[in-house]
């Protein structure tokens, strides 16, 4: 008996996309999108995927992918948030700066 490999339908990587990042198939909602909802903000899969509009399917395949992949989706997101804080290091709030002048006038 022989073994077919079957492929998650619902989940796509496009490079023209969010970066590449693994999406759900016909939107820009990410993989790690999904993922936050689920683990850091205790959404049920049921209210994701009522509030995004997907298919329950669709949001369960976003964390199978997830937990398939789960090691090289949490380096990108850190790589993400180090970017993230040294581009504000380097590129100052302008509005926190006026806050600033405002506050010290």
């Amino acid at each position: 008996m022989s073994t077919t490999q079957v492929s998650i339908e619902h989940i796509s990587i496009n490079p023209e996309i969010r970066f590449g990042k693994p999406c759900i198939q016909g939107t820009r909602i990410a993989v790690i999108d999904i993922v936050n909802c689920y683990l850091k903000m205790e959404e049920s899969l049921e209210k994701i995927a009522k509030d995004y509009d997907l298919s329950l399917a669709s949001v369960h395949a976003a964390m199978t992918y997830y937990y398939d992949h789960r090691e090289e989706l949490e380096t990108r997101r850190a790589e993400g948030e180090l970017f993230a804080l040294e581009f504000a290091q380097k590129n100052p709030s302008l509005l926190q700066e006026k806050l600033r002048k405002f506050k010290s006038e």
